[in-house]
């Protein structure tokens, strides 16, 4: 399966954020986590790609509280990227009124680019219409990069011919050792399940994870996926290295 590429034309990525929901374990608010869309939104801007932003309802989005620069936990305060993107009018604005992918054509797309946060555990994991988006751009040989808690995407979605994605692939997610850290972070469960523990369970996939909280970003064929918060950029190049600029 080849990526679609235009040599000549400006390449153009969809980035899918999580809409704000709350948490049946914690009971906290969750959305979308602000470096896995601003550091690569600032990767494909870099490279002189058009990025549309939008969530599988629609809407306004929100981010984690955990991962705001400005939240009194101080957890994110060195992600200068989303401060700067927060506080720019104009860039914040990309987060408001988000179209919803049932008005998007991926087809006009060479990349999708799935982003995580607390949300998609909660919102994505069994939205058939979200893994049929995917599943459509991914028979149409376009890039489809995920990363973070949005990876649990790829532990339901099926293609026409009722295969996992994953099949026969290499792949990565938010690890087990994590969910442990953030867990003893907060001091309670978080999640009310591990990608890693319900991917290691399916037969005839590669699902492989890095060092905790490092930049881990991998690409089988036109599948990208990356482990976590820090691997978003890193997951956004090997897209740039596959489109060109």
């Amino acid at each position: 399966m080849s990526a679609t590429i235009d040599i000549h034309g400006t390449k153009r990525v969809l980035m899918i954020a999580a809409n704000p929901a709350v948490s049946p374990v914690t009971g906290w608010p969750v959305g979308f986590w602000w470096a896995e869309v601003t550091h690569p939104w600032w990767v494909f801007t870099e490279a002189g790609y058009a990025v549309d932003i939008v969530s599988p309802a629609g809407g306004d989005l929100v981010g984690d509280g955990y991962s705001d620069p400005e939240d009194a936990s101080g957890y994110s305060a060195h992600d200068l990227i989303s401060l700067g993107f927060k506080h720019s009018a104009a860039h914040a604005d990309l987060l408001k009124g988000t179209k919803a992918i049932s008005d998007i054509d991926p087809m006009a797309y060479d990349a999708i680019f799935i982003t995580g946060g607390q949300s998609p555990m909660v919102t994505m994991i069994d939205d058939a219409a979200v893994h049929a988006f995917v599943a459509r751009a991914w028979e149409a040989g376009k890039i489809v990069a995920v990363i973070c808690h949005g990876t649990c995407i790829l532990l339901k979605t099926r293609l026409s011919d009722g295969e996992l994605l994953v099949k026969g692939r290499t792949w990565t997610g938010f690890a087990d050792s994590e969910e442990d850290f953030a867990d003893g972070f907060v001091g309670k469960r978080i999640q009310p399940f591990r990608i890693e523990e319900e991917a290691r369970k399916l037969e005839g996939t590669n699902f492989v994870v890095s060092g905790r909280f490092r930049s881990f970003a991998l690409r089988d064929g036109n599948l990208i996926t990356g482990q976590q918060q820090y691997s978003g950029a890193a997951a956004a190049e090997l897209v740039v290295g596959t489109l060109g600029r």
